[in-house]
């Protein structure tokens, strides 16, 4: 006998009369309305890449792509940032975006509003779509529906929906991670499991294409993978994770055989780990960090030694990461201070005379409204776990859950120990919504009187 499937229906009370949608009808709604926020971000941001709180880097990005489309590849026409001379060829920024970049303006010239509204529109339904499923996945459908809400209105989402940089779709490649992640830790089912295996592969694959540092997680990732099946006693995922690692070599090989071939060494995918390891943790800052360095401390070009400055993009970053190693090993006290002090500016919700209007509303009107739900709806989620009588942690562990949860500590670990920065926690940001979500379900559930 077969349990007759639960349909989920939603009220809404609008001008005294109420309306009664279906699940999809809703989440549908809730997608609608996020790609609409974004179009107006993107409309607001306009069709020229300047200096915007936040968004710096789209500067860059509109550079690169014109130069590509120009016919002089990965390269800028005068000395650029970090300390790339003109004409030199640069890993320095995402091939992956550049190249959707100079596609856009390939098509339909260099207007940078075009690229604007078509990623709005791509982010705007994917990301929100994929929330809903990993928090139905986690929590109930209930709570995804709810997530997605949370999604479309999230301001950080919405400003960054409509930036020429990698956040938009690298916070979307990173969602589609975790949820393909959380398929195979739940599937029996063998030939599924490859077909798993091919979607996460190029999920990461597009991913780490976007930003190399997510490749520092991958490691956890793929444990918790083969934990979780261990739990549920179903056979090791031997097969999806062979075929995941062949199709993410075969998204790197070709990005560092085309550096090798530039820069003649080994590079991986972007020169920018050792800039930001040696800037991150340079004796300037003594034990407390500065997200972004003041005038009187100086430029960042300023702190790169001067007998190294000779050095190309790819020789000058391997050097720097090698030097911000020896800061490290040189007073390690020091460096662990300095990691702590970093919290703030990662975490940071609270308004700052040193941030623009927009920055101040963007913080406070998002993380700052959202942060409060997070953390309880994290605690929640603990103390059910740890109601289970036996195995509790190794339980909380293997579920979608402690996946989650894996991430943010990892990830946000990573950017405590080398820079921190507001817009490098916006993945976490993401993780986190399914928690908040959960929040306030429970917190309705408390508070709210049902009808009788």
């Amino acid at each position: 006998m077969t349990t007759p499937a639960i349909q989920y229906r939603y009220s809404i009370k609008l001008f005294n009369k109420e309306y009664t949608l279906s699940a999809k009808t809703a989440l549908l709604t809730v997608i609608f309305v996020a790609i609409l926020l974004r179009l107006f971000s993107a409309l607001f941001q306009g069709n020229t890449a300047t200096i915007l709180p936040g968004i710096n880097d789209q500067v860059s990005y509109d550079s690169l792509a014109r130069r590509i489309v120009d016919g002089f590849g990965f390269s800028f026409a005068v000395d650029y940032w970090p300390m790339t001379r003109a004409g030199e060829p640069t890993a320095h920024w995402s091939f992956l975006y550049t190249l959707y970049l100079a596609a856009v303006y390939k098509l339909f010239g260099p207007q940078p509003i075009i690229a604007r509204i078509l990623q709005s529109i791509l982010v705007g339904g994917l990301q929100t779509y994929i929330i809903y499923r990993v928090a139905e996945k986690t929590f109930s459908k209930n709570v995804g529906l709810i997530s997605a809400g949370i999604t479309a209105f999230y301001i950080y989402f919405i400003y960054y929906s409509g930036a020429l940089m990698t956040e938009p779709f690298y916070i979307t490649g990173i969602l589609y991670s975790l949820f393909v992640s959380i398929q195979i830790a739940e599937n029996a089912d063998k030939k599924q499991d490859k077909k798993l295996g091919v979607a996460l592969g190029i999920a990461i694959g597009i991913t780490l294409l976007l930003r190399q540092v997510f490749l520092l997680f991958l490691p956890f990732l793929f444990l918790w993978i083969w934990i979780a099946r261990f739990s549920r006693k179903y056979s090791l995922p031997v097969a999806s994770t062979l075929i995941s690692f062949g199709l993410i070599a075969l998204f790197i090989l070709p990005v560092s055989l085309y550096n090798q071939a530039r820069f003649h060494r080994l590079v991986l995918l972007n020169t920018n780990s050792g800039y930001a390891f040696f800037w991150g943790n340079h004796p300037i800052y003594g034990t407390h960090f500065v997200p972004i360095l003041s005038e009187s401390m100086g430029s960042y070009r300023d702190l790169i030694p001067e007998e190294v400055r000779h050095l190309d993009e790819a020789a000058l970053d391997q050097e720097l990461l090698r030097r911000g190693i020896q800061f490290v090993i040189d007073d390690p006290k020091r460096y662990v201070l300095l990691s702590f002090s970093r919290i703030p500016a990662y975490f940071m919700f609270w308004p700052s005379s040193q941030s623009s209007l927009l920055s101040n509303i963007s913080r406070t009107a998002s993380f700052g409204i959202m942060l409060p739900f997070m953390l309880y709806g994290i605690f929640i989620s603990l103390r059910k776990r740890w109601t289970e009588k036996s195995n509790r942690f190794f339980m909380l562990l293997a579920s979608p859950q402690g996946l989650l949860l894996t991430f943010i500590l990892v990830y946000s670990t990573i950017h405590l120990m080398t820079w921190a920065l507001i817009r490098y926690r916006l993945p976490v940001d993401a993780v986190l919504i399914p928690f908040a979500a959960m929040a306030m379900q429970d917190l309705y559930r408390r508070f709210v009187p049902t009808r009788s």
